[in-house]
């Protein structure tokens, strides 16, 4: 019988990803639920909201491992600043696609309305009842986009932590997202 580990406790808890992540799928139900919605991307910001506790602790990781002998190439500071880069791209890359897909849903959701507004030309109560269901979803609509937004601001504050600590990193040129995420941050930069 395996022997079961302790639970993780404290910050620890809070801050280490879980090793059996969990996937969640993204539906149209999701995007029209605007508090699910939410607490999905609350979620996922976690890794951003937490850079500075991540990097330390991703450092103290490395240099155990280095000491264990079981180190990469390069120093302990530039293994340890690629890994949670990496960690960072993968996060915005997901949560874009996840925005993005939302926008599209909810957009798809106000044309699908206003078609069969037009359809229901004669009946007063029926455009009124579509009507304001479009205006529900265009309120949705204007809060996942204020989403892009908030992504922004998160990414450009992650992005000033990670630099004050990984002052010399630049991702590899082989690593043709994590570039393209990388260089998508430094022209916003630019005046």
């Amino acid at each position: 019988m395996p022997s079961k580990q302790p639970p993780t406790l404290g910050s620890l808890a809070v801050q280490v990803p879980s090793s059996t992540p969990h996937l969640v799928h993204v539906s149209p139900s999701t995007c029209h639920n605007l508090s699910m919605f939410k607490d999905l991307l609350r979620e996922y910001r976690r890794l951003d909201d937490t850079i500075t506790m991540r990097l330390n602790r991703t450092n103290a990781q490395f240099r155990d491992r280095d000491r264990a002998g079981i180190s990469g190439k390069g120093n302990i500071q530039d293994q340890a600043c690629a890994y949670v880069w990496k960690e960072l791209v993968e996060n915005w890359k997901r949560r874009t696609e996840m925005i993005n897909y939302c926008v599209n849903i909810v957009d798809q959701s106000i044309e699908g309305k206003r078609k069969s507004l037009t359809s229901e030309e004669g009946d007063a109560r029926a455009e009124r009842k579509t009507q304001a269901a479009m205006f529900a979803d265009e309120v949705k609509r204007n809060q996942v986009h204020n989403e892009l937004a908030v992504e922004k601001i998160v990414r450009q504050r992650s992005l000033d932590a990670f630099q004050s600590r990984c002052q010399y990193f630049s991702p590899p040129l082989t690593e043709a997202e994590a570039r393209k995420w990388w260089d998508a941050v430094h022209i916003q930069e630019s005046p």
